[in-house]
C-alpha cells in the first residue's frame, strides 16, 4: 500500500515493475495489495540527504472523474498541506490532536496506493488516527472516495515525499505505529539502493517511534523481504516480534491481487519489529 512518483532516472513515467502492477512485471503477476509503497532514488553520498531516498518514483495516471470530484469537495477537509517545521517544535503533538479533534494512537502508512486496504484497517480499528503520505494524484482522490462513502473520520493524508513529512512534520517519539505495505521492489540487483527500506531510513523512522511502537511492512519479493528482514533486525532500537517472518496480523486484508498471487504460488512476507523501550 505504499508510494509514490519521482525517480529523477525514471523519465518514461511507466509504473516500476511491482507487486501493484502486474504490466510492469510481466514475471510476476500479482499486484501490490491495494497499495505499493513505492520508493525511490538516491542522489550520491551515504547519506540521507545525498544518496538521498525517497519514498515514491515518477508515474503517470489518470484521475476518474469522480476522484477528481472527492479531491475538490473532500480535499480542504482531509488532505493536509505540507508544511515543513522545527518537528521537535513543543506544540507539535498537539497540532495533530487539532487536525484529528482528539487525541488518539497515531498509525503512519507511507504510500497507501489506491487506498482500499487504508479505508479497510481505519475502519477496522475507530480507536486509532491513520496519516497516510502518497503522492499519487489517483489514489489520494480513490482514498478520499472510500473516506466519504464509509463515513470514515479517522484518516487524514498528506500528498508528499514521506521522508520530507517524516523529517518536517512528524515529532520524535510521536508514533504509535507505522505501515509500509508493498512497496517497490526494485527488483534488479542494480537497483537494490532505491529501495525504501535502507538503514538510514530505518534509523529516521524509529526515531519518529515511540518506544513500544510498531513498525510493520509487508512485500511480495522474496529477496525484498530478506532485506528488509536484515535491515530491520540490524537496527539496535528495534526488536523482532516473531523468529523472523510474522503471520499476517488480522487487521491487515488480503486484497484480490494478493489472492490472485497467492493462488499462483507467490508469496506475501510480513514482517512486525517493536521499538524497544528506553
Amino acid at each position: 500500500m505504499n508510494h509514490d512518483p519521482n525517480d529523477a532516472a525514471r523519465t518514461d513515467c511507466t509504473p516500476p515493475a511491482t507487486a501493484d502492477n502486474p504490466a510492469a512485471n510481466p514475471a510476476q503477476e500479482t499486484a501490490a495489495p491495494d497499495a505499493s509503497a513505492e520508493t525511490a532514488q538516491a542522489s550520491a553520498d551515504e547519506g540521507l540527504h545525498h544518496r538521498r531516498i525517497r519514498s515514491f518514483v515518477t508515474r503517470a495516471g489518470r484521475v476518474s472523474t469522480g476522484q477528481r470530484r472527492a479531491l475538490d469537495e473532500l480535499g480542504p477537509r482531509f488532505v493536509l498541506p505540507y508544511a515543513p517545521h522545527a518537528p521537535e517544535a513543543a506544540d507539535q503533538d498537539a497540532s495533530w490532536d487539532a487536525v484529528f479533534g482528539r487525541r488518539a494512537p497515531r498509525v503512519l502508512e507511507i504510500g497507501f496506493g489506491m487506498g482500499a486496504s487504508t479505508a479497510e484497517i481505519a475502519a477496522l480499528r475507530p480507536e486509532d488516527d491513520f496519516l497516510g503520505v502518497e503522492v499519487h494524484e489517483p489514489g489520494v482522490g480513490a482514498l478520499l472516495k472510500l473516506i466519504s462513502e464509509q463515513n470514515l473520520t479517522n484518516i487524514r493524508i498528506i500528498q508528499h515525499d514521506a521522508v520530507e513529512v517524516l523529517e518536517q512534520m512528524i515529532a520524535p517519539a510521536s508514533l504509535d505505529g507505522v505501515h509500509i505495505f508493498f512497496p517497490d521492489p526494485w527488483h534488479k540487483a542494480r537497483h537494490h539502493k532505491r529501495r525504501l527500506i535502507q538503514p538510514k531510513f530505518v534509523q529516521l523512522l524509529v526515531s519518529r517511534m515511540k518506544p513500544g511502537a510498531y513498525l510493520h511492512c509487508a512485500t511480495d519479493w522474496q529477496n525484498y523481504a530478506e532485506q528488509m528482514l536484515e535491515v530491520l533486525g540490524a537496527e539496535p532500537t528495534l526488536e523482532n516480534t516473531a523468529a523472523d517472518y510474522a503471520p499476517r496480523p488480522a487487521y491487515r486484508p488480503v486484497t484480490k491481487f494478493e489472492r490472485r498471487g497467492l493462488r499462483l504460488g507467490h508469496g506475501v512476507w510480513d514482517l512486525v519489529f517493536k521499538r524497544r523501550a528506553g
